[in-house]
């Protein structure tokens, strides 16, 4: 389904009965990265996926992106549906838009669950991004296949489970250029480490023990930042890890949903 909020066209999906819970999803993904989280909360959740401005069936716009906007956009979709109240669960680019809306909209998540995720880019790591968004708009995104791939999970899972990584290599590759391109320009702008001790809501943070492209120290980092939040460290996964570990993901996940709820 689509709605018009903040300008653009928003593909969304809903699922389930019962309190609201709102997945995003990463840079490069769309909603059905969330499938195997959708299928373990639907029986007692209402469940909202959408796709972030520049993926999946969303609109994307030539334009630089800031995580405000993208913030935004979650907000209009969220009015335009009559959610007043929901918990949230984003993964790397969807735990910045979810701390940046956290931030924005005090107490609109009863919840936030923080994957995979950073709440500030170093400066070092900016020509990282300058670079990706080089490749993506000279080679298109099928040049960024194989090496963002290697970032997201663990060489085990890649030789061993390539239905699962041929389903992400597809979402990658179909990602719009130039949404890609805009995202990549809010990514690296984060820097809010220092505001997160507002954030108010029952917080958990989720994050693979392999991960490379947001490392644990770097959810350790948010976890010391917010007052009574909870860290869990995933065996065995990288960046996707409720992909690579879907059944401890979910395990740890429902467990705090259910306490929070």
């Amino acid at each position: 389904m689509k709605i018009k909020a903040n300008g653009i066209q928003i593909e969304y999906d809903i699922q389930g009965q019962g309190p609201w819970v709102v997945l995003s999803h990463s840079l490069a993904c769309a909603s059905a990265m969330w499938d195997e989280q959708a299928a373990a909360l639907k029986g007692r959740y209402k469940v909202l996926r959408f796709d972030t401005r520049g993926h999946g069936g969303s609109d994307a716009p030539a334009e630089p992106y800031t995580l405000d906007l993208l913030a935004d956009d979650l907000h209009g979709l969220l009015g335009k549906l009559g959610v007043a109240n929901a918990h949230f669960v984003g993964l790397s680019m969807g735990g910045m838009i979810g701390m940046t809306y956290a931030l924005k909209y005090p107490r609109a998540f009863k919840s936030l669950v923080l994957c995979d995720t950073s709440s500030r880019v170093p400066p070092e790591a900016k020509p990282i991004w300058e670079e990706r968004i080089k490749i993506a708009a000279e080679q298109g995104m099928e040049a960024l296949v194989d090496s963002t791939l290697k970032r997201w999970f663990t060489d085990p899972f890649l030789a061993r489970r390539s239905s699962v990584v041929d389903r992400v290599a597809a979402m990658i590759r179909s990602t719009p250029v130039a949404g890609y391109v805009g995202c990549c320009h809010a990514i690296p702008q984060i820097n809010i480490t220092d505001k997160l001790s507002a954030i108010q809501s029952p917080v958990q943070i989720i994050v693979g023990d392999k991960d490379v492209g947001t490392p644990v120290a770097m959810s350790e980092a948010i976890h010391k930042a917010i007052p009574n939040s909870e860290l869990v460290v995933i065996p065995d996964a990288s960046h996707l890890s409720n992909l690579e570990q879907p059944e401890a993901f979910n395990s740890a996940l429902v467990k705090f949903l259910s306490r929070v709820n």
